[in-house]
């Protein structure tokens, strides 16, 4: 008596493992669709925070942003900056596209007490820069000894 071999096919148990969790999640939860990742337009900016003695040094690449589409707020401590670079408008067809566009968004807690009446900030070749200055009780003093 023959007997047919069958060859094991880890892939397909997988992918039966998938649809099956599948099917769980659409019944819990209905049809939820994950968005495109082409299509996907929120991004995070790359960010550099430096600490000095006297303020929060921070520099954000947002190139293609302007001025007027980002905004920067300071609450406490905690730091945002979102804004949105918008797609110019095109003629031709779009052969590669690799530039980020979209709405972004950065928000860091600082680790210590700012004074947000001082915060200076400037937009300039695609780095917003911000300067944010340390309260005066959390800046370091050089205490003098004197004679006793």
């Amino acid at each position: 008596m023959a007997r047919d071999l069958v060859t094991w096919d880890p892939f397909a148990e997988l992918e039966d493992v998938r649809q099956t969790m599948d099917r769980i999640v659409r019944s819990a939860f209905g049809d939820l669709r994950l968005p495109d990742p082409a299509r996907v337009t929120s991004w995070v900016p790359a960010v550099d925070i430096e600490e000095t003695d006297e303020a929060f040094v921070v520099e954000a690449e947002v190139p293609g942003a302007r001025r007027d589409d980002v905004t920067v707020d300071l609450r406490g401590n905690e730091l945002t900056i979102r804004g949105e670079v918008t797609e110019r408008e095109r003629t031709g067809v779009v052969r590669r596209r690799a530039r980020r566009t979209g709405r972004f968004e950065y928000r860091v807690t600082l680790p210590a007490d700012v004074d947000g009446d001082r915060v200076t900030a400037t937009l300039r070749d695609g780095v917003l820069h911000l300067e944010v200055p340390k309260v005066a009780a959390v800046q370091p003093r050089r205490i003098e000894i004197t004679a006793g």
